[in-house]
């Protein structure tokens, strides 16, 4: 097999055939993914024997942590938008805030939000929120496009059980609870510098001009009747509080019936599977889709981002069992760069180029994760650097950054300028605070 500085020069040609398949040959990032995998193990020498066993180990092993959890996450942020439970988490939210504050109060409602419902969806859902707030308020619209955008793409990235946020604790062997809790943390401050702080900033400098994109909806998919504010938060809360309950019963009372109890429901598939029965149930008066039609979109959704999952981990086996992992360790540690902003830059190189901050998350936490013992850092504090690295630098490859132009009104210069530029400040904000956690690692549970 090749060793050496060769290995380093294969495993950058990987990315850039993973790159040019993505971006210039429009192969679905699955497909690419496989196809890279496999390409590089022949290409690194290993046994025509282990090519296969190996991409496929890969992918299963990641999906075993995971894949349930992604199927029944999707599922659960169905229910929750069809109820009209989001809208009413952001109006509730936003009441609290008040007028002045309302960039603020719908940045920090896109993070609450986007933590059960995927990016665009929440974009489009609470768009309208975007058009009344300025109408009231005589704030611009780009202030409010960037406050909810940079909200949403924060937690998307930052908080589990989104999957990519899951699957990177899941690849750096972190405990769930304790990565939630800590993504929490360093959310806030980046929903706030990147989403409020920025986007009233750039607010000043942008000409908004036309309305923003019309929403059609099916008088006939609306709420039967409007859901209270209570059983709205009741509902986005049950399964983080459920995973964070498992912890702190492993934290005050170890060894203990309490802790076996919440050891089970506070297992991360468990406590997701209850919540969706909690809401299949609970959420039923205010549902007026068929539920058939909820199960198959939310199947239809899953799928693809499943297959992408367990393709990034069949690409991380490769680059760690060919000896390319062990490599990047020894030439890392030679390095005078901290690790951690060698993971953000890493994640955000792929994040930049793939258009899919998905697939940056698991590609970079499938490569780096198994390495967080042997690099001397903490398996939380890697992770949460890889989220921060997929925060920012969307661009036009990246289907979110036409939501946001499109239901925005903004044009492509005034995109990449409130979006795109607000994102990456985020992820810098994000990343500054991942560094000023570290400097209590021996404090801080966990790190």
């Amino acid at each position: 097999m090749v060793t050496g500085n060769l290995l380093i020069v294969i495993f950058l040609a990987s990315l850039a055939v993973l790159f040019f398949a993505i971006l210039k040959l429009k192969i679905e990032p699955f497909l690419s993914l496989i196809g890279v995998a496999m390409g590089t193990a022949l290409v690194i020498g290993m046994p025509l024997n282990e090519v296969a066993s190996t991409v496929t180990t890969g992918f299963g092993n990641t999906l075993t942590g995971v894949g349930i959890l992604i199927g029944l996450g999707v599922i659960f942020g169905q229910f929750l938008g069809a109820s009209g439970a989001v809208e009413k988490i952001a109006q509730s939210v936003l009441k609290v805030f008040g007028i002045k504050g309302s960039p603020a109060g719908l940045a920090l409602t896109g993070t609450a939000v986007s933590i059960p419902v995927f990016f665009d969806a929440a974009f489009v859902i609470l768009s309208g929120l975007v058009r009344s707030l300025a109408t009231k308020t005589g704030i611009t619209v780009v202030s409010f496009v960037t406050a909810l955008g940079i909200g949403l793409i924060v937690s998307h990235n930052m908080i589990a059980p989104t999957p990519g946020p899951l699957v990177v604790a899941e690849n750096t062997g972190s405990e769930l609870g304790l990565f939630i809790l800590y993504g929490i943390i360093v959310a806030i401050p980046a929903t706030l510098v990147g989403g409020y702080l920025y986007g009233m900033f750039i607010g000043k400098r942008i000409k908004h001009s036309g309305e923003m994109e019309e929403i059609k909806v099916d008088k006939a998919d609306l709420p039967k009747k409007e859901i209270s504010t209570g059983l709205s938060f009741f509902m986005l809360a049950l399964p983080i509080m459920l995973i964070l309950a498992n912890t702190v019963s492993k934290l005050l009372a170890p060894d203990t019936g309490i802790a076996n109890f919440f050891g089970f429901v506070g297992e991360k598939n468990v406590a997701l599977l209850i919540s969706v029965f909690a809401a299949i149930i609970l959420l039923r008066p205010y549902i007026s889709i068929p539920y058939s039609r909820l199960y198959s979109e939310a199947i239809n959704s899953a799928g693809i981002i499943i297959l992408i999952t367990g393709a990034g981990g069949a690409f991380g086996a490769v680059i760690n069992n060919s000896g390319i992992g062990d490599y990047l360790i020894q030439t890392m540690q030679s390095w005078s760069i901290p690790v951690l902003l060698l993971a953000f830059i890493f994640s955000q190189i792929l994040r930049a180029s793939l258009g899919s901050a998905t697939v940056a998350l698991v590609t970079t936490s499938s490569i780096l994760g198994p390495m967080a013992v042997d690099l001397g850092v903490s398996p939380i504090l890697l992770g949460l650097a890889i989220c921060a690295g997929g925060i920012g630098l969307s661009l036009p490859n990246d289907s979110g950054f036409w939501v946001v132009s499109r239901f925005g009104k903004l044009t492509v210069t005034q995109t990449l300028q409130a979006w795109t530029l607000g994102g990456f400040i985020a992820g810098l904000t994000a990343l500054a605070t991942v560094f000023i956690l570290s400097l209590f690692s021996g404090i801080l549970p966990g790190l």
